[in-house]
């Protein structure tokens, strides 16, 4: 066995569904396999056996499960769902009062964990109403026999119940491949010695000077190990292993940018203040600190690379147009006439056009040409037949006078990045809430001179900020920490369903007022009733349904999901922008949305399902105007962690910190967008570890610095080629 072997060569006997759903977890290879690591780890001890468990103990068995039923009880005729659990030991019943729905989710002979309380008599116990779920840990093992991962052989024992514990390891699964096979199919591997033959791509005086265990030892300690120290132990190798490599990998761009040319903008600081002052408002100290900061790069020979990040509503479109002005009025090179270009790429046809007019109002009294692109339309600013307005232009045209240099500033979606279009003088590309998709799109804009553009990626997504040192290592990050004068913070209440009426109380009076509201909900449809999952998740289109017949009769309700295609959104958005649909129900979808100032009012259910970063982000819908805004959670359950999550939602001053708290509240892996960023869960969990980060940021660029192309590390050089191909989606 080879860590590049196909996984089906020596598993032959897999099904076509197994198959599916082994490519789904992104399993080939014996690597790929290997590297597929446990979400969490099982205890096997202490535990009983089922022959020791008396009456009145409280217990943890392991167990096979045998015929489970329903039935009714004999005089109160209370509906039971019951089975029996057996071991080498023995059987014992198992009965849950109540619960008749129970006995469907079990399955005659599935190998589960039960905790709960013994009841009965010692000739006739039972285990009553136990939290049970599905386990790796067969019975056998755990009472028989220990796998020793030192050595990789079985050692008997004759029982798991002295003071000796055996950790036996979940894994994330998929529909077809349970976390038992993968279990097995990662012990007969480790068996094989496949491990010992894998390259250590981490050279070794790093390991040494962070006391780190060397890849063959961590495998094993991560999917097969005797204590929790050696499972942390290998989840720290492997989280540092995966941070130094996307380290790496910024080291690198970072390198690579350094040497690119950028076309020189004329800095008219004057000129730029003069611009500044004629917006409707004056710019916050963060806003004018990311101006400068931006201003400073551009007199800089190479093109720079910045991520600005800032909450919903904190102005960095102001700064985004701003510094396009300094770009708009700089000419090219060795030329009398014209200027250099900005392209603004934006993720969505609605979301162009709100910033097109946005960039107009700014740019009303200047004479700079503004062009529009989207899938459906192209316009330019200003008309010739009105100068205050814009005028539909043909595509042709359009693109005629972006490749001629005519139009100064181009806004639009993919549109931009597209061949038909080509601009003369690219030196300034700002992309909006695209930030995974920068390089890519930084690449399809750029000249086919050698000259490459200035990057601005904006984001409102709050980022902790070890997470922002690793996958925007290549990237100098500004953040806009203060929002704008006069806008007043959100009243952000947590209200339990005895309060539930207060809430739609404050719609009604926003609605009366003229105004308008968001109802988010964590489901698009009801769930199917036979699961026992998330029942109380409200759904957008019953939700939208009951409030349309049962609350707000006389509103008018619109939807917004993400199963609608990509014209109902528009249409959706568009219609809530102009005041048509006046309550929109919608998921998580419109974090990312159109500006409705209108909107003053937005009802958060199963809030408790949503990461604080995500809620927040939620919240700055309605933070648009100069109208108090409010914002009500409504979780379905109200645990002591819920309360302390949700009550810092509405204590925090920003998004920053809240992301930060969520980080250390309840882990990477649960932190709203983790999935997103391409990062595994256990280089997510290290991001609480600044040091860590730091010290593989310091490491990587040292490394780099020496060795650029990694040419006396080939293992290093291909697992960062591995690691390329996953973050960012790129």
């Amino acid at each position: 066995m080879n860590p590049g072997d196909l996984i089906s060569a020596h598993f032959p006997r897999l099904r076509a569904d197994q198959k599916t759903a082994l490519r789904k977890l992104g399993i080939v290879t014996v690597r790929d396999l290997l590297y597929h690591f446990p979400a969490r780890y099982e205890n096997a001890g202490p535990t009983g056996t089922i022959a020791a468990a008396t009456p009145g103990a409280d217990v943890t068995l392991y167990g096979t499960i045998r015929k489970p039923e329903t039935r009714k009880a004999w005089k109160s005729r209370r509906p039971i769902a019951e089975a029996w659990l057996e071991d080498s030991s023995g059987r014992v019943k198992v009965m849950w009062f109540s619960q008749p729905y129970i006995a469907k989710s079990l399955a005659d002979g599935m190998v589960v964990k039960a905790t709960g309380r013994m009841a009965g008599t010692a000739e006739k116990p039972y285990l009553a109403n136990p939290d049970i779920e599905r386990t790796p840990v067969k019975p056998d093992d755990v009472h028989d026999n220990l796998f020793n991962t030192a050595t990789g052989n079985e050692v008997v024992r004759s029982n798991l119940t002295t003071s000796e514990q055996a950790l036996y390891p979940v894994y994330p699964e998929s529909k077809g491949i349970s976390s038992l096979w993968l279990y097995h199919a990662v012990k007969k591997c480790i068996a094989s010695g496949v491990h010992e033959r894998m390259e250590d791509a981490i050279p070794s005086e790093l390991l040494t000077r962070y006391h780190l265990p060397t890849l063959a030892t961590a495998l094993v300690w991560m999917h097969l190990p005797r204590t929790r120290e050696n499972s942390e132990a290998a989840r720290k190798r492997f989280a540092f292993e995966e941070v130094f490599t996307i380290q790496l990998m910024m080291a690198r761009r970072r390198e690579a940018a350094a040497r690119e040319n950028a076309l020189p903008v004329t800095v008219n600081r004057a000129a730029l203040a003069d611009f500044i002052a004629s917006f409707p408002f004056p710019p916050t100290k963060a806003q004018q600190r990311a101006i400068d900061a931006i201003v400073d790069d551009f007199e800089r020979p190479h093109p720079m690379m910045r991520l600005l990040e800032g909450d919903v509503g904190s102005g960095k479109t102001a700064v985004a147009a701003a510094t396009a002005y300094l770009v708009a009025t700089s000419r090219p090179p060795g030329r009398k006439a014209g200027t250099l270009q900005v392209a603004y790429l934006c993720p969505t046809e609605i979301l162009a056009k709100q910033h097109f007019e946005t960039f107009i109002s700014f740019f009303k009294d200047h004479p700079i040409q503004i062009g529009l692109i989207t899938g459906s339309e192209c316009r330019k600013f200003p008309s010739k037949i009105t100068r205050e307005k814009s005028t539909h232009i043909s595509r042709s045209q359009f693109q005629k006078w972006v490749a001629n240099g005519e139009i100064p500033i181009v806004i639009g979606t993919h549109a931009l990045v597209q061949k038909s279009l080509s601009f003369k003088t690219l030196a300034y590309a700002i992309i909006d809430e695209q930030h995974r998709f920068g390089k890519v799109h930084r690449q399809e804009l750029a000249r086919k001179d050698g000259l490459t553009p200035h990057l601005l990626s904006m984001t409102a997504t709050p980022i902790p900020r070890t997470l922002a040192l690793t996958i925007y290592g290549d990237l100098d990050l500004t953040l806009l920490d203060q929002m704008p004068l006069g806008r007043k913070p959100v009243i952000t209440e947590v209200l339990g369903p005895e309060k539930r009426e207060a809430a739609y109380e404050r719609v009604r009076t926003e609605l009366a007022a003229g105004r308008q509201a968001y109802v988010i909900c964590p489901r698009i449809d009801e769930p199917d009733p036979t699961k026992e999952l998330a029942l109380q998740a409200k759904s957008v289109k019953a939700e939208a349904a009951r409030l349309a017949k049962e609350v707000f009769p006389k509103a008018t309700i619109g939807i917004l999901h993400s199963k609608m295609t990509p014209a109902e959104k528009e249409t959706a958005m568009q219609k809530f922008a102009n005041g048509q649909t006046q309550i929109l129900v919608a998921t998580s979808v419109v974090e990312v949305g159109v500006n409705v100032p209108n909107a003053t009012v937005i009802l958060i259910e199963g809030a408790e399902r949503f990461g604080l970063a995500q809620l927040h982000q939620l919240r700055g819908r309605v933070i648009r105007s100069s109208h108090q805004a409010y914002c009500f959670a409504l979780p379905e359950s109200y645990g002591e962690q819920t309360r302390a999550r949700l009550t810092a939602l509405t204590k925090a001053k920003d998004g920053f910190e809240l992301a930060e708290y969520d980080l250390s509240l309840r882990g990477a892996g649960e932190l709203y967008g983790a999935r997103q960023w391409g990062v595994s869960d256990v280089a997510m969990e290290a991001l609480r570890n600044v040091k860590l980060v730091e010290a593989a940021r310091t490491e990587a660029a040292a490394l780099i610095k020496r060795d650029p192309d990694l040419t006396t590390h080939p293992a290093l050089a291909t697992l960062a080629r591995l690691r390329e191909s996953d973050l960012h989606g790129e």
